[in-house]
């Protein structure tokens, strides 16, 4: 992904409503442990993307994700990769269902149908993104620079490259240190972990989808409003309508083998 939301850290310390000894977690159990890595007892605190404490969780519902993910379905992805894939291996479905252990709203929110609908979109982004899980890194990603220097609480470590790496191709400097303070990993100077350890590749990408895109799927907006939160100034609006084509393409697809209409307003 090549373009990431602002996140809420920033603004928060401008406005100086921050605990700084409390970054990285470690809150009383009285306090919520933000997306971000603060404690606070706020609706920025324990809403979406809240690591621990008393968050405010959606009503999951009884949907096994393991049961609509089926070997079948999963391998049916993979089975259309080059033989010759770094991610051949490296993404399979057992570190996938227990990489969403963590995160429980993943596919449990709403209907069965919302629940369906939201599986399919993730697996056509990530189908599109990496290649049917060929690719564990962006094709000569390591051409481009994506160290963004308005982010200061994030600052790029010198030789290191934020270019796309996961199901999701995390992207950009800021991002892999908000990723790294939620999933404790070193983001900013060990960004190459999220493609080699499967488990965290993962878990990258389901934090960027719950606190982006799962609020977008269940909104009743329509795919189209996925591809925006995802990739929007890149690819919407005339930008890219190749990418956006394949995104729809996959999404139609996969509902398609789960037995769910994709619903209305599919392009962005």
């Amino acid at each position: 992904m090549k373009t990431y939301g602002i996140l809420i850290v920033a603004g928060l310390i401008f406005a100086g409503i921050l605990n700084s000894a409390a970054q990285n977690c470690g809150c009383t159990p009285d306090l919520c442990c933000s997306k971000d890595g603060y404690c606070g007892n706020s609706e920025a605190y324990c809403g979406a993307g809240c690591q621990e404490g008393p968050c405010s969780r959606s009503p999951t519902n009884n949907v096994d994700v393991g049961s609509i993910v089926t070997d079948a379905f999963f391998n049916g992805i993979t089975e259309q990769a080059r033989g010759d894939c770094q991610g051949r291996g490296f993404y399979t479905r057992a570190t996938f269902l227990q990489a969403i252990g963590y995160y429980p709203e993943f596919g449990r929110v709403g209907s069965e149908e919302d629940s369906r609908r939201e599986i399919a979109a993730f697996f056509a982004h990530v189908t599109h993104e990496t290649g049917f899980f060929c690719h564990i890194e962006e094709v000569d990603g390591y051409l481009q620079n994506y160290c963004d220097t308005k982010y200061p609480q994030y600052p790029c470590t010198p030789n290191k490259g934020y270019y796309g790496r996961g199901p999701l191709q995390l992207t950009w400097n800021y991002n892999y240190g908000q990723a790294g303070n939620a999933l404790k990993f070193d983001g900013l100077n060990n960004p190459e972990i999220v493609a080699t350890d499967p488990l965290i590749s993962f878990r990258a990408a389901l934090y960027y989808w719950m606190n982006n895109v799962h609020s977008v799927i269940l909104s009743g907006k329509g795919f189209g409003a996925t591809i925006q939160a995802i990739n929007g100034v890149k690819e919407c609006n005339g930008a890219d309508s190749n990418s956006v084509n394949s995104r729809v393409q996959y999404y139609t697809r996969y509902c398609s083998q789960l037995s769910i209409a994709p619903g209305d307003n599919l392009q962005c």
